[in-house]
């Protein structure tokens, strides 16, 4: 296909190229540090223009350089950790029985989604415990200040750069606002949606609702491919799934493993 088509592939990659060039001249610059943040929020907003309303241009413009969401960036060593140490650190046993306790005491919300989405109780309880502790934390950090920082940032900028964009719709839906506050990276609610999760999995209304956060989260898994009935164990149909939730293996071994015990399981 390469050869028999080379000379318009070659062409079409040239075109493709200078657009590229195009476009990275007109972007607002990247950085590194503080210093440029306040005129790439201005660049920004000025290509931003016709895609995002003034409204929530107007709260972008309020957001400041957030330092501790660089410093949580940087510094994500837990993932690093042995699965025991990991789920030592997280309270792995004490997510297990307060998981066990809440899908008692919420039977009829967990047989409802279970018969939308096909997920049982015991994996959202485990993300649920582990992300907030099960609505305890869900951080502290200016929501719209951390995803313009990240999509400032250069080390992630094209990722963080969707997200902000999501997060500005989600100003105009009324799910944020200048003064939402969550956890380092950018995420909300019970279970840590970034905003363009919120977009694609939300079953309507803030995620600060225990239920709605449940809700978009088994509608995240069935989205990623949950199969009602099987297994999520490493190795079983619906692990992939859980793979989809988070990249550190550590982390997605950490979901089954709580999610089994809480479901019955050792």
């Amino acid at each position: 296909m390469i050869t028999s088509r080379y000379r318009r592939s070659a062409a079409a990659a040239a075109l493709a190229a200078l657009v590229g060039l195009a476009g990275r001249a007109e972007a607002a610059q990247c950085g590194n540090s503080a210093a440029g943040y306040e005129a790439w929020k201005r660049e920004f907003a000025d290509e931003a223009r016709g895609r995002a309303s003034a409204a929530s241009l107007a709260a972008l413009m309020q957001t400041s350089y957030s330092s501790p969401t660089i410093s949580a960036d940087r510094g994500q060593k837990s993932f690093k950790l042995s699965l025991d140490q990991f789920l030592a650190k997280r309270g792995g046993p004490a997510i297990v029985s307060r998981g066990r306790a809440l899908k008692q005491q919420n039977a009829a919300l967990f047989a409802s989604i279970e018969q939308r989405y096909g997920v049982p109780p015991g994996p959202l309880l485990a993300i649920w415990g582990m992300e907030t502790g099960f609505g305890a934390v869900r951080g502290n950090i200016n929501t719209l200040s951390a995803v313009a920082t990240l999509a400032y940032d250069c080390r992630r900028s094209a990722y963080f750069t969707d997200q902000l964009y999501a997060a500005l719709t989600l100003v105009d839906r009324g799910l944020l606002t200048a003064n939402t506050r969550g956890a380092a990276h950018g995420e909300v609610g019970h279970t840590q949606f970034l905003p363009k999760n919120v977009l694609n999995y939300g079953t309507g209304g803030s995620l600060d609702s225990a239920p709605n956060a449940l809700n978009a989260t088994a509608n995240f898994l069935k989205a990623h491919g949950w199969r009602a009935g099987a297994g999520y164990q490493p190795g079983e149909p619906n692990f992939a799934a859980i793979q989809g939730w988070n990249a550190a293996s550590v982390y997605q071994k950490a979901i089954a493993l709580l999610g089994q015990r809480i479901d019955g399981g050792q």
